[in-house]
């Protein structure tokens, strides 16, 4: 099962559409609500890092009886320092996004502590490519 969203940069209203969406998804498959909520939370945090951060991005979803593979792609500025960005607590969000309640550098982290793999890439002016998978059973 594939599914494909589109993210708007600088739209936070439509952020999580993504995320509902395959919440629902998931639940109509009867897939474990604690797996659920950590796929939820993984993706939103990529969804909110595309409007906060990027131009545009899509969201790529692949869904089979076993796991979950979400690749977040995005336009914008890229990540200098993956390694920096994955620190719990570092952000280069605006004072605009601050000041939303969001860029609390929160994102990258969480999205790595409720997938079972990421993967991230990025080239400076370009954009960040993430990659998420999760095991739907046990």
């Amino acid at each position: 099962m594939e599914f494909s969203y589109e993210v708007e940069g600088g739209n936070f209203a439509k952020a999580g559409n993504a995320a509902s969406g395959v919440k629902k998804v998931l639940k109509q498959l009867n897939v474990d609500p604690k797996v659920i909520k950590r796929i939820v939370v993984a993706l939103y945090e990529g969804e909110v890092n595309v409007v906060a951060h990027a131009y545009k991005g899509k969201v790529l979803v692949d869904i089979d009886t076993s796991r979950i593979y979400i690749r977040i792609e995005d336009e914008g500025p890229g990540i200098p320092d993956i390694d920096l960005a994955m620190q719990v607590g570092y952000s280069t969000a605006s004072a605009m996004v601050r000041e939303m309640g969001f860029g609390a550098g929160m994102g990258l982290p969480n999205m790595k502590r409720n997938a079972d793999a990421i993967e991230i890439s990025s080239k400076v002016g370009e954009g960040t490519v993430v990659e998420l998978t999760t095991k739907l059973t046990s």
